[in-house]
């Protein structure tokens, strides 16, 4: 259903619009400057693209201590792709690439633990529970509220 692409320079504006919306930063919070909070991550970016139109973004990280070594993952979509299938397909394809093309042996994503939809999306994959991070991060009310880590290993993962 999706393709995945690397960010590019060009793609800066038309994510930072997405990232703006009220449905995305009631998730992600509220950013002074769209462009320029999209332009820190872009080279770990992936941007989401259904039928060649552009959706979103999944954003990737590493942790290279080879004593602990995984990856991570969050993402985010315009509102109109919500509720369509494309975060979860977008969610296993990039848990594909990491697993099969960058060689991790585990990944990791932590969605806020009232996200209800984006955590209904990651166990669709197979990611599972690990536990409630208490107080993880500021709202955009300005108060810290629960994540949830969840965790997935490539035979977990749901074709």
């Amino acid at each position: 259903m999706v393709l995945l692409r690397p960010a590019t320079d060009a793609d800066i504006a038309p994510l930072a619009l997405i990232r703006s919306s009220p449905e995305v930063t009631h998730w992600w919070g509220d950013e002074e400057d769209y462009p320029a909070a999209v332009a820190d991550d872009l080279d770990r970016t992936y941007v989401v693209e259904v039928d060649g139109r552009m959706v979103g973004a999944v954003q990737t990280y590493e942790e290279a201590d080879p004593m602990y070594r995984h990856a991570g993952m969050d993402i985010y979509l315009d509102p109109h792709a919500h509720n369509k299938g494309i975060g979860t397909d977008a969610i296993r394809t990039m848990a594909k690439h990491l697993f099969h093309t960058v060689g991790h042996h585990r990944l990791v994503i932590d969605p806020a633990a009232a996200n209800a939809a984006a955590i209904s999306a990651y166990e669709r994959v197979g990611f599972r529970r690990v536990g409630v991070l208490r107080r993880y991060e500021r709202g955009p009310d300005g108060t810290f509220h629960d994540g949830l880590l969840l965790d997935l290993l490539p035979e977990d993962l749901i074709d």
